[in-house]
């Protein structure tokens, strides 16, 4: 998955950059960047933000943006019968889900690009197996393939999507994307790496005080 790599990659740096200029960790009052296109007006800055999604998780319950009104959460992209970096993004996932337990304002959404086998019955079913039982913490998400994909790679500005010659049959980004109270994408991690998975749950401790 080079391109995937790849896309990661410029988007940390971009981040790290970004976050670069808004303060220090060493000062205690670190910023984190807003990423993605902004508009700009001559009086406001307006940045680029999640837009509305409405698909069924692992307990048939619809979700939507609404869904994480004041609320802080962490996206990716995943398939269930994924062979290649999706063990280790659930492993990672996994790490921040058991963090957040006492946590209000702090969740996480993983979008199936696979809904033709991950139904909900299926991903309730993997969501057990990764034992989470606390499905407001943790939402697994399936539905319409076209509209998963146009929200990954126009929203969340990752790459998911068919293709036969990749290991599975499909392409997706390994990162994970931290989403602020009002939808905005304020941070890209490598969801396969431990020490940026450290990173994120840390930074998610910089949003929890900025809001």
């Amino acid at each position: 998955m080079k391109k995937a790599k790849l896309e990661i990659i410029v988007a940390v740096i971009i981040a790290a950059l970004a976050a670069s200029c808004g303060g220090s960790k060493e000062s205690g009052d670190k910023k984190l960047p807003y990423l993605g296109r902004h508009e700009y007006s001559e009086t406001d800055t307006v940045y680029h933000t999640v837009a509305d999604f409405r698909f069924v998780d692992q307990d048939s319950n619809w979700v939507s943006n609404d869904t994480f009104k004041d609320k802080i959460y962490v996206a990716d992209f995943f398939f269930t019968s994924c062979p290649t970096i999706c063990p280790k993004m659930d492993a990672q996932m996994l790490r921040i889900y058991n963090t957040i337990q006492d946590v209000s304002d702090v969740a996480l959404v993983s979008y199936t690009i696979d809904p033709k086998h991950d139904s909900v019955n299926v991903l309730k079913e993997f969501a057990l197996k990764l034992g989470v039982e606390n499905t407001d913490k943790w939402h697994f998400l399936t539905g319409d393939k076209d509209a998963i994909y146009q929200l990954g790679q126009t929203s969340y500005m990752v790459s998911a999507s068919e293709d036969p010659s990749e290991p599975g049959g499909y392409i997706h980004s390994g990162a994970f994307i931290l989403v602020d109270k009002d939808r905005h994408i304020r941070g890209v991690y490598d969801g396969t790496k431990p020490e940026d998975v450290d990173v994120l749950m840390k930074d998610i401790e910089v949003l929890r005080k900025e809001s």
